[in-house]
């Protein structure tokens, strides 16, 4: 199977991440795609982070019913932080019929010969890349880049945290599943 592996915090996930996630599973060669929710993700504070089970299962709440986007936990059985690296590894290891395919932003993109062994990632793994308004993908010698003219919505879950501590909506920027959770947790109100 043809999989791509979308990273992220996901924190918490919103609709601006399932646009992109199913754009791309329906216009790639993908089978499907896999939400890799990461525990701690090395260029992000710890501290601002939902416990990470908790930020798995909204992700699985917002997917329900979606059969080719797919939820995963398998960086949390991982040593942390989280490096793509490692985690594309293991997958590797324990999918070996499976052909993975690294999904990002063209923001991620331009930093990703400084990720930990990002060379290796850019010349072992294809790589979709969705645009991101003010950052430019240039070509990579011996990278396999396919660009996604994803639709984007400017939502962050930085804003969702805020408008979430100031007791306002997110009403249509997160599933409403993802909204029942967050309430009925108390999730980011602290």
């Amino acid at each position: 199977m043809n999989i791509g592996l979308y990273f992220g915090s996901f924190n918490p996930i919103h609709h601006g991440h399932l646009i992109i996630a199913n754009h791309i599973v329906q216009t790639q060669p993908l089978d499907e795609v896999w939400f890799i929710v990461s525990p701690q993700n090395p260029f992000k504070p710890a501290s601002t982070l939902l416990n990470e089970n908790h930020r798995y299962f909204l992700v699985q709440e917002a997917i329900e019913g979606e059969h080719r986007l797919k939820a995963s936990n398998v960086e949390f059985h991982l040593p942390k932080p989280s490096y793509t690296i490692h985690t594309l590894t293991y997958l590797q290891e324990q999918y070996p019929k499976h052909q993975f395919h690294v999904i990002m932003g063209s923001d991620s993109f331009q930093n990703v010969e400084r990720w930990k062994n990002g060379e290796l990632i850019l010349q072992n793994y294809p790589i979709i890349i969705y645009k991101r308004p003010g950052f430019m993908v240039e070509p990579v010698e011996g990278a396999r880049l396919t660009i996604a003219d994803a639709p984007l919505l400017e939502i962050s879950s930085t804003h969702i945290r805020e408008l979430i501590k100031r007791n306002q909506s997110i009403r249509y920027l997160v599933p409403d599943a993802v909204i029942r959770e967050i309430e009925k947790g108390m999730y980011y109100k602290k």
